[in-house]
């Protein structure tokens, strides 16, 4: 490639590096995988949810959706009430990948969709998230990925080269995003697809073993 060998790796943190689905909590509340869903559909929980990712607060976020669906008060409510309810835990195979990648002293950087407000619990929760050397967090921003800002914002503040950088993220459309910007893009689906396709890239060694302690410590 143009800009030479890779040295740098830039991650998405939902579903990347954490499991975090609002089924894991939805599914205590709905008595049928139906009823779950057809709520999750007719208010449209992720399109909700990611305006509070650009920026705008919990509590309007969740009156706004509560005016227009107040027979789902309780379950619009719980949403962010029950937020760690959501989770799954890291994602341990991807993890530790990070882990060998830190251990070989790579620039190590994510670019995450996620509240400012409920961010500092994910930061509180999770050790792993020191191992970057920086964080950008849609929500302190006001912009989400897959907006060209968000990308641009983190070149400027980290001073990567993305014709260098890897790309990581489960969502397609912000891999094509970073992947118009010059990034080498990785569309994430588990940790051992993910440790191949870094040996691929020449960023780990197919022999390593992997090993880097643990992940929360």
């Amino acid at each position: 490639m143009a800009g030479g060998a890779l040295d740098t790796v830039v991650f998405d943190i939902g579903n990347v590096l954490i499991d975090w689905n609002p089924r894991y909590l939805y599914r205590k509340m709905f008595d049928t995988e139906k009823e779950m869903e057809t709520f999750v559909s007719d208010v449209d929980v992720m399109g909700w949810h990611l305006e509070q990712d650009r920026g705008r607060s919990l509590e309007e976020g969740t009156e706004a959706l509560i005016s227009r669906h107040p027979e789902y008060a309780a379950e619009i409510e719980a949403f962010y009430g029950r937020w760690e309810e959501m989770f799954g835990g890291e994602i341990e195979g991807a993890v530790r990948v990070l882990g060998e990648l830190r251990a070989l002293g790579y620039p190590l950087y994510a670019l995450t969709n996620y509240s400012s407000e409920t961010f500092p619990l994910a930061r509180e929760q999770y050790g792993f998230l020191r191992w970057f050397d920086e964080i950008v967090v849609s929500g302190e921003e006001g912009f989400v990925k897959p907006d060209r800002e968000i990308y641009d914002l983190l070149v400027e503040r980290t001073g990567l080269d993305p014709a260098r950088s890897a790309f990581v993220d489960d969502k397609e459309e912000n891999v094509r995003t970073a992947e118009g910007l010059g990034f080498t893009g990785v569309v994430f689906r588990d940790g051992a697809e993910l440790r191949e396709e870094m040996i691929r890239l020449g960023l780990l060694s197919s022999d390593a073993a992997g090993e880097t302690g643990e992940a929360n410590g």
